[in-house]
């Protein structure tokens, strides 16, 4: 695939829960290697828009294509396309009674039916990559919440995904613990690794993005470069949300 073929292209993408409309029409592409972070008020269809994504929700109307596979078309191979699309949320979702590896490997025996022994050296593998190698035999109990996620990213990156979505990754960690996961996905960036993520880590996305998207009420208001969106954005909606978060 071409660096200028978007791995991600969303058009008109429309989702309704009911009579409630949460996206009223999104368009979105993502570039190969871009780091896009996508911010704006709860409720505004940040979270929606990445469930879409890869089919967790069913869109109401629109198109998706991830690497030029339409993943809305009738018989797609959905699990195939998740394979290529690596989800982290905001809960770690980790199963209690498998260690750190157990929980990575489980994911390649399951999707990629590896055998038990390769799946957990590959576990191990990703586990490194986020700087776990020596946490592999844990369980998740003795695990703190910013090791739990790291787990959990070690996991989507396993399947080796052409992009990785993150749902709040950090808003569910202490204070403290947030950085070590930020840092992880700063590496992922820097490695080349194509990524979305929905939060609320500002500072992280003035450094680290490639392009802000601000949504609200289910639309994209702007997108730009950091600098355009947190220092002169041309909607007075997204200097009174950054003014109302940074002060």
């Amino acid at each position: 695939m071409s660096e200028s073929q978007p791995i991600l292209d969303v058009t008109a993408l429309h989702k309704s829960f009911g009579p409630l409309a949460v996206l009223k029409g999104v368009d979105l592409r993502v570039r190969p290697k871009e780091l896009v972070f996508v911010i704006g008020p709860s409720g505004s269809g940040k979270s929606t828009l990445l469930r879409c994504c890869n089919r967790l929700e069913e869109p109401t109307s629109g198109s998706i294509r991830v690497e030029g596979v339409d993943i809305l078309a009738p018989g797609v191979d959905i699990n195939a396309v998740r394979r290529r699309i690596g989800m982290v949320f905001q809960s770690f979702n980790l199963y209690p009674h498998l260690s750190a590896v157990g929980n990575v490997a489980l994911a390649l025996r399951k999707v990629l039916a590896k055998p038990r022994a390769e799946a957990e050296e590959l576990g191990r593998q990703a586990l490194a990559r986020v700087g776990l190698a020596e946490k592999a035999k844990a369980f998740p109990n003795e695990l703190s919440g910013g090791q739990q996620q790291r787990v959990a990213i070690a996991r989507a990156l396993a399947l080796e995904p052409a992009i990785v979505l993150f749902d709040e990754p950090t808003s569910a960690l202490d204070p403290e613990l947030v950085g070590s996961v930020l840092a992880v996905m700063r590496e992922l960036r820097e490695s080349g690794m194509t990524m979305v993520v929905v939060s609320h880590e500002m500072r992280f996305a003035r450094s680290a993005a490639d392009r802000v998207i601000f949504m609200d009420d289910g639309l994209i208001l702007e997108e730009g470069p950091p600098e355009k969106i947190f220092n002169g954005p041309d909607h007075p909606r997204i200097q009174e949300f950054i003014a109302s978060i940074e002060h």
